[in-house]
């Protein structure tokens, strides 16, 4: 009984976990390229993660800035999208790889993993907007 409950807990504990990831998909996607491409280029381990970092918070900077101070509602759905796309093919993804076990693959499959994709897409665009209203309201 408690390697069942221990079971369950690590499944939560990871769904949480890869939900976080999965909401911040771009800096993650653009931290691992920026590791890749320094550690190619003849970095150590702590220069890549060093770079690594300073790329995923200039990839969120960069989206932040332009939502908060472009007024055009174009360049700020776009810069929203950017951030959003990623999010929602990781939280598809993240849905069907929990789900195609217990599902039969089909439509009903399809329509599970499409919604959680597109739940945590605003997820993530929710929570961009909140992290860009605090930063740039100090």
């Amino acid at each position: 009984m408690t390697l069942i409950l221990l079971a369950i807990l690590l499944t939560i504990m990871m769904c949480v976990f890869a939900y976080n990831l999965a909401i911040y998909a771009l800096p993650v996607m653009v931290a691992i390229s920026a590791a890749q491409y320094a550690w190619g280029a003849g970095a150590g381990v702590l220069l890549s993660g060093m770079a690594a970092a300073a790329a995923a918070l200039l990839s969120i900077a960069l989206v932040i800035v332009v939502v908060g101070f472009a007024r055009n509602p174009v360049l700020r759905l776009a810069a929203f999208a950017l951030f959003a796309v990623p999010a929602v093919v990781a939280g598809y993804a993240l849905v069907h790889g929990v789900t195609k076990n217990m599902l039969d693959p089909g439509i009903g499959l399809m329509f599970l993993c499409g919604a959680g994709g597109l739940v945590i897409g605003i997820a993530a665009m929710l929570n961009l907007n909140a992290l860009g209203e605090s930063v740039l309201s100090r």
